[in-house]
């Protein structure tokens, strides 16, 4: 072939260049004509979005585009999928896969799972603390445990961190003792272990026996494990009362001596006497910031939380033997030296001073099994009425029968407003993983949380923007997770997306009636797959295990 036949041939191909370019390959979805809240804080757009193999591959005018599906979206809002920084346990969605359905419903696309405890490490007393099954496997470490959860499919995303209560039970158990040497040195390894697996931190839940045995300088060196995988810290802080500011200020002290950012879990001010302490530590928090570290927190957007009825007992009466101390509270002379102390003392986390005094601030959300049902929903001081009993009496009957999750009056709404004005404050449910036909009764922020920011925060108080609400729900928690490809509406971005009526949404779920979905929220997607369609979840499993990249 001569020179000019060549050039002819070439000429040929790039005349035809513009009619390849005008059919590319057909998008999967295209969502048309929606209100675009890009998760960064900027004002909304509209346009389209088109996606393909998981991924947003084009925003803007797609209408003369290909594709196997569009959905208008006029008069609604496209929105990152919302992350929940605090959820859990992850092994509800493995016993369950419906389980997704309480965070899915709410617009969320992933979660991040463990404060203080873990799914990982275990060995065989931890893994003997779970409920009976005759099916649950047996798993050691997350790279086992992410298998599992893989080959069972999830319908969302699911990122964990490691425990530093988990590894301290496993190595040192239920005492109140600090590590020996070769102990802490076991405990690294398991640090590291959990990270080289996918773990994105260490966590602390340092309220809680026996994380509340752990000294700074143990967590620090656990901190400084993570810190080499590139991790974050989270904690449930020392106090979340009296003494909140040196809460704040330990975890500062982490954050700095271990060079690891910090998350602060479920911030507040816990007590009616520590309300004015809430300024103080958004502050504490900003002057740590303006000094270069990386710190954080999140909120759930209701003035009771959610622990066990034996947390209104010190937590130092529990270590060691945990059952004859239960044993032992059949023992009048136990009780009346227990309820001065709990009367009396605060120099710990000491949850009746919390709620005033009054038993009627306590309600009853979950009770186990074989603990009459009727008492959830009804406070401490309603049950001793029907049964004509002292409430004190009815506290110390419940608390050796099992578990009993109760929701204290502890805050108010200021302290909730003045966190989301603050700019580094993100979203957590703190609860695990449900759907409403198998479970009898939860916190109503296993069903409501982002739903309700939005409705009583944006809509109806303004607040904070929509915009800004967004960015606390996405592009926030995904930059403090190092999730380069989540949290934000962008090519190349995962399709994680929720699709709201601004104009309904809104969280249904109370006190009273806890376990009932949201409205206005109508179209989930994880990883470009539809995970709820017009307000109802679908048999997806299109979530995956969000390893931590070192």
């Amino acid at each position: 072939m001569n020179a000019a036949l060549i050039v002819g041939f070439v000429a040929v191909l790039l005349l035809q260049l513009p009619a390849f370019a005008e059919s590319p390959v057909p998008f999967e979805l295209i969502l048309q004509g929606g209100s675009i809240v890009d998760g960064t804080g900027n004002p909304w757009y509209r346009a389209d979005i088109g996606i393909r193999d998981g991924l947003i591959v084009e925003i803007g005018d797609l209408s003369s585009r290909a594709t196997r599906r569009s959905l208008p979206l006029q008069g609604k809002v496209v929105a990152p999928g919302f992350i929940d920084m605090l959820v859990g346990s992850s092994l509800p969605l493995w016993l369950d896969p419906r389980n997704a359905e309480s965070e899915l419903l709410q617009g969320v696309t992933t979660i991040v799972v463990g404060e203080g405890d873990s799914m990982a490490p275990q060995n065989e007393r931890t893994l003997a603390d779970f409920p009976p099954s005759d099916n649950l496997p047996v798993w050691h470490r997350y790279s086992e445990y992410f298998t599992l959860l893989e080959k069972t499919g999830i319908a969302l995303n699911v990122v964990h961190n490691v425990g530093a209560t988990q590894v301290r039970r496993i190595v040192i158990g239920e005492e109140n003792q600090p590590p020996k040497p070769e102990q802490l040195s076991r405990m690294k390894d398991l640090v590291a272990d959990a990270m080289r697996d996918g773990a994105v931190g260490l966590s602390t839940a340092l309220i809680y026996p026996p994380g509340i045995y752990a000294k700074p300088d143990e967590i620090i060196e656990l901190a400084k494990v993570a810190a080499q995988f590139n991790g974050v810290y989270f904690t449930h802080i020392r106090n979340e009362s009296g003494q909140l500011l040196d809460g704040i200020r330990e975890a500062i002290r982490v954050g700095e001596q271990a060079h690891i950012p910090v998350h602060i879990y479920h911030l507040k001010a816990a007590g009616e006497e520590n309300w004015s302490l809430m300024p103080k530590a958004l502050q504490l928090i900003q002057e740590a910031r303006d000094r270069g570290l990386g710190i954080t927190a999140d909120i759930y957007p209701y003035v009771r939380n959610g622990i066990g009825l034996d947390s209104f007992i010190h937590p130092r009466h529990f270590a060691g033997d945990r059952e004859a101390f239960l044993r032992s509270l059949s023992d009048s002379r136990v009780r009346t030296l227990l309820r001065r102390e709990i009367e009396t003392t605060s120099d710990w986390e000491n949850w009746y001073l919390h709620v005033g005094k009054n038993w009627d601030n306590v309600l009853v959300a979950k009770v186990g099994q074989g603990i009459d049902r009727h008492y959830e929903g009804k406070s401490i001081q309603q049950i001793a009425l029907a049964r004509h009993e002292d409430p004190w009496k009815v506290f110390f009957d419940l608390v050796p029968q099992g578990d009993i999750d109760v929701n204290p009056k502890s805050m108010n709404e200021d302290q909730k407003r003045q966190a989301l004005q603050a700019g580094f404050v993100c979203i957590g449910s703190d609860s695990a993983p449900s759907n409403a036909a198998t479970t009898t009764n939860a916190h109503p922020r296993a069903f409501g949380t982002f739903p309700r920011v939005i409705a009583k925060y944006v809509r109806e108080e303004k607040v904070i923007r929509l915009e800004e609400a967004i960015r606390l729900m996405t592009s926030l928690p995904a930059n403090i997770l190092r999730l380069p490809n989540r949290g934000r509406i962008s090519t190349g971005m995962a399709a994680d997306l929720v699709i709201l009526d601004p104009a309904s949404v809104r969280d249904t779920a109370t006190f009273e009636h806890p376990v009932t979905y949201p409205v206005g929220i109508e179209f989930v997607l994880v990883n470009g797959a539809m995970a709820v369609e017009n307000g109802k979840m679908k048999d997806s499993h299109s979530g995956r295990i969000i390893r931590h990249i070192r």
